[in-house]
């Protein structure tokens, strides 16, 4: 049984057999960020955020381009407003503002997240990217931290994720370069995960994959490698003793550990 739901005109989610997928639906303007795409990410996030049989999420964008970035010409329209204008030091997530959190929440899911992008994914549009957990990328897509193009920083959540990519040197060249880098130099980089010919497909096998895995293994797994990235390695240590022995004896371990000497595809309540 399948479902769709539509946020902001923007953004489309779809679930079948324990996979959302999240689409940026505006190709005809190779899917630039305006305020409405904004808030069509964070709806689809949280909406996300509350689905129990979801077990995998691949991020995608309709058309040629996975995200051009900001759609420059719909906030300029908006300058002249204040009140249409949030100030972007207010945090209204947590540690993040609105779009820091459009990006950095595909990483706060607990569920993992495959970015597909096909003809490139440009500032923002990057960082969007950067939110997932895994990026696929086709050879020739274009990928850049382009902000700088524009008299801008990259600050929308890219400063925290890089640094965990990437050597320093190479942020700062790119950083400061703006300059595009293929798919395949993205990945010797670290930018990217792994070359593909077809993103979207290779994303929907992944993702059909991770869903057949133990939804309470998965869920630990991702918390794990989230907080590896942060604390130090005495809380990491005890944060995986305690996992693993929460996760010893339940059903989704029993059935996963039944499953393999059954040699039978697993069934996870």
């Amino acid at each position: 049984m399948s479902q769709e739901e539509r946020f902001a005109d923007r953004v489309t989610v779809s679930t079948a057999d324990h996979v959302a997928h999240v689409r940026l639906d505006r190709p005809d303007k190779l899917n630039a960020i305006d305020p409405a795409m904004f808030e069509g990410l964070l709806e689809a996030g949280q909406y996300l955020a509350a689905q129990d049989q979801v077990r995998a999420v691949i991020l995608s964008g309709e058309g040629r381009m996975f995200c051009a970035g900001l759609d420059f010409a719909s906030f300029a329209a908006m300058a002249g407003d204040a009140e249409a204008m949030e100030p972007l030091e207010t945090r209204t997530h947590g540690l993040s503002n609105r779009p820091q959190h459009a990006c950095l929440q595909w990483r706060e899911l607990p569920m993992p997240v495959i970015a597909a992008i096909q003809g490139g994914a440009l500032g923002g549009g990057l960082q969007i990217a950067l939110g997932a957990d895994i990026r696929l990328v086709t050879p020739d897509a274009r990928l850049a931290i382009a902000e700088i193009r524009w008299g801008l920083v990259p600050d929308m959540g890219g400063c925290v994720v890089l640094p965990g990519l990437m050597r320093d040197d190479q942020i700062r060249e790119l950083t400061y370069s703006g300059r595009d880098v293929s798919g395949e130099e993205a990945v010797q980089l670290g930018l990217a995960t792994r070359v593909e010919a077809d993103p979207l497909a290779a994303a929907r096998d992944m993702a059909r994959a991770m869903a057949t895995r133990s939804p309470s293994a998965m869920r630990a797994s991702k918390r794990l490698l989230n907080q590896a990235a942060e604390d130090d390695p005495a809380t990491v240590l005890l944060a995986e003793s305690r996992e693993q022995a929460a996760l010893m004896g339940g059903g989704h371990q029993v059935e996963a550990v039944m499953a393999q000497m059954e040699k039978r595809p697993p069934v996870f309540d």
